[in-house]
């Protein structure tokens, strides 16, 4: 089971769980049109970059700024160029990278559950599926469907929402940092599979400064509210922590769930 609201995770030692091949450094000089940003290398060329996270990138956006770049060309992709990661003001004032390329956080989930880190509160682990159809008409994908291994204490699949998180204040990671209808009908379809089945919301928090996740209020109220809803009725929250660097990403173990972004006492 996972944790409890308002209680601290187990954070084991940190561990490897994803290499990533060179990365090259720069200065981010602007984004725009949601997917792309301009970048100046580090021997003064400006390249064009894709920008998989479409959203406000809220706190991790700072032009001027150090990033770093997957260089992939192929004959299949518009831009060779892939923007990965951002070095930002960490919660302690001193700088931190963090994970912006919202195509990787399910890899990095699957990856962590595949090297058993999480078995303590998933139990073992037999088989892992991705983009399975489910929910209300089955118009939904979840992210990973999980097969119990043998000795599980808990038989049921376990439905696993995965979120990337960048936004935070101080040590506190939120999500979501806009309004997300998309991720308000996910938890809604997570309840949906209560009690056949176990449901994990798996916020995925992409910098290795925050210890504590909350849903972010004032960004999505309703977002807010359905996640309280959700923790009541069963679905259990699992916040992942991670680092990241130019030769790959560690994981951090399980920070500790808030139900409220600010204190309601």
């Amino acid at each position: 089971m996972t944790p409890p609201a308002e209680t601290r995770g187990i954070s084991p030692a940190q561990q490897a769980v994803l290499p990533m091949a060179e990365l090259h450094e720069g200065v981010l000089l602007k984004r725009y049109k949601r997917f792309l940003a301009d970048v100046q290398l580090a021997d003064g060329t400006v390249v064009t970059t894709h920008c998989a996270n479409t959203g406000p990138m809220t706190g991790v956006l700072h032009p001027g700024g150090r990033v770093r770049l997957r260089h992939a060309p192929s004959p299949t992709r518009k831009l060779a160029w892939s923007w990965e990661q951002a070095e930002v003001p960490g919660a302690d004032g001193q700088p931190v990278w963090v994970g912006v390329n919202t195509a990787l956080p399910n890899r990095l989930v699957r990856a962590t559950i595949e090297a058993g880190l999480l078995e303590p509160w998933l139990g073992p682990i037999d088989t892992i599926r991705a983009e399975v159809t489910y929910g209300a008409n089955r118009r939904s994908r979840i992210d990973l469907l999980l097969s119990p291994g043998e000795g599980a204490a808990d038989p049921r699949p376990i439905y696993v929402e995965v979120k990337n998180t960048t936004w935070s204040d101080g040590d506190l990671a939120l999500f979501p940092d806009t309004v997300t209808e998309r991720g308000q009908k996910h938890l809604e379809e997570l309840m949906g599979v209560l009690p056949e089945a176990r449901a994990v919301l798996l916020p995925c928090l992409s910098r290795a400064d925050v210890h504590r996740f909350a849903p972010g209020d004032s960004a999505d109220p309703r977002y807010g509210e359905l996640f309280r809803q959700a923790l009541a009725a069963g679905v259990e929250v699992l916040p992942c922590r991670y680092g990241f660097s130019a030769t790959g990403v560690e994981w951090l173990g399980v920070a500790t769930v808030q139900t409220h972004q600010h204190d309601p006492g």
